[in-house]
């Protein structure tokens, strides 16, 4: 007798669970697509083929990123027990009325959380890598979600002088951010490509400034200069390196502030300082770190280092306490910066989110945080990678 008669509701039942899968990938695509951005084209993607940077299938570092794939995977095994907050993290939330009155200093930074600053530097007002929403994803009900809700929110900033972006990333680049603030904001100033996302979601052609690294615009008396950063780009798998990447000087007549973006230690860190500083502020990414790819991200202690290369007068650390993005304790960033700041004479400052300091009137640090376990820079190094004699000239 044949079988096939009790085959077939198999059949049609293994058919019917695939097309819902396929529906269902279906459905999270087109939720993700517009999230997700654009591709450059045209007169844009052939000035991103003129660059240095351009290699033909992408955007290149001059040292590559070095990574350890199976040291990435076993990472996990060891992961920190505290990699989020138990408790709610004390944020300084204010309705951004003391915007009104200016810096006494002419410099005043409000650190925003993660990579967000408002910058009023020298009578400008800029604001870099807004995260206003609540997840660093194409999509808003998966991926990391913010521990707290913006210190300050988007109808509280004071009138910008631009939106200043050092990359593409999810964690830099929302789009749910870039609509709400597409009316307020006069100018968008990215690394070169960035600006085919923007354009995408509406922002006019005509409010956007792409760089490469070494270009600069000029904002009233303000010079901003794209600067060379040790990272990556992409929003999807078939889009990586397709943008450029990028830390930024701010200068001013009185003034200068340093923003890393993202990046790992990298020669011409101290080309930068030599060329744009000395700075007032630097701005450094210290958080998302793994000895498995130390070239992606820089790490406390090396983020000292560049700061030190930048010829930096104080130092603030960024891209941490938002959300934790590797396998370390959400408060290792902080206390691993403080020792290495310490160790180095570094003036370092640690405002809770939504506060503003001045760097020529640092505050003590207060340590808002809670005392948890972290591993050292000697239980866990980051180093970076093609540095050669650089790191000690």
């Amino acid at each position: 007798m044949s079988k096939t008669p009790r085959r077939r509701p198999l059949r049609r039942g293994a058919a019917f669970a695939f097309g819902l899968l396929v529906l269902g990938l279906l459905a999270i695509l087109v939720d993700a697509w517009p999230g997700m951005g654009k591709g450059a084209a045209g007169a844009r993607a052939q000035r991103m083929a003129a660059s240095a940077q351009w290699s033909g299938a992408g955007f290149e570092n001059p040292q590559p990123l070095w990574n350890d794939i199976l040291g990435s995977v076993t990472t996990f095994g060891r992961a920190s027990a505290v990699m989020v907050p138990e408790s709610p993290i004390p944020v300084e939330a204010h309705d951004g009325s003391r915007f009104a009155l200016p810096p006494a200093t002419g410099l005043r930074v409000t650190w925003l959380g993660h990579s967000t600053m408002l910058v009023e530097i020298d009578g400008h007002r800029f604001l870099t890598d807004p995260i206003f929403d609540g997840r660093a994803s194409p999509v808003t009900w998966a991926g990391p979600a913010r521990w707290y809700a913006p210190p300050v929110p988007l109808q509280g900033l004071p009138p910008l002088d631009a939106v200043v972006l050092s990359h593409d990333h999810y964690d830099h680049l929302q789009m749910e951010t870039v609509l709400a603030l597409a009316d307020r904001v006069p100018l968008w100033v990215v690394p070169l490509g960035v600006g085919a996302h923007l354009e995408y979601w509406g922002i006019p052609s005509d409010r956007i400034v792409e760089l490469d690294w070494w270009e600069a615009t000029q904002i009233g008396d303000l010079t901003l200069t794209c600067t060379p950063a040790r990272h990556a780009s992409g929003r999807h798998l078939l889009d990586q390196n397709a943008t450029l990447w990028a830390g930024w000087s701010f200068g001013g007549p009185q003034h200068r502030v340093f923003f890393s973006g993202d990046t790992g230690l990298f020669p011409a860190l101290r080309d930068i300082g030599e060329r744009l500083g000395p700075f007032d502020l630097t701005m450094i990414e210290v958080g998302a770190y793994n000895a498995a790819w130390p070239d992606w991200h820089i790490g406390p202690e090396q983020a000292v280092k560049a700061h030190q290369m930048l010829r930096g007068k104080a130092f603030l650390p960024v891209h941490w306490g938002l959300w934790n993005l590797a396998a370390h304790g959400w408060t290792e960033p902080v206390e691993r910066a403080l020792v290495a700041a310490e160790s180095a004479g570094v003036a370092i400052a640690v405002p809770r989110p939504g506060q503003s300091i001045e760097p020529e009137a640092l505050p003590p640090v207060e340590r808002w945080w809670p005392a948890l376990p972290w591993r050292s820079a000697s239980e866990d190094p980051i180093v970076s990678t093609a540095m050669g004699e650089r790191l000690s000239d």
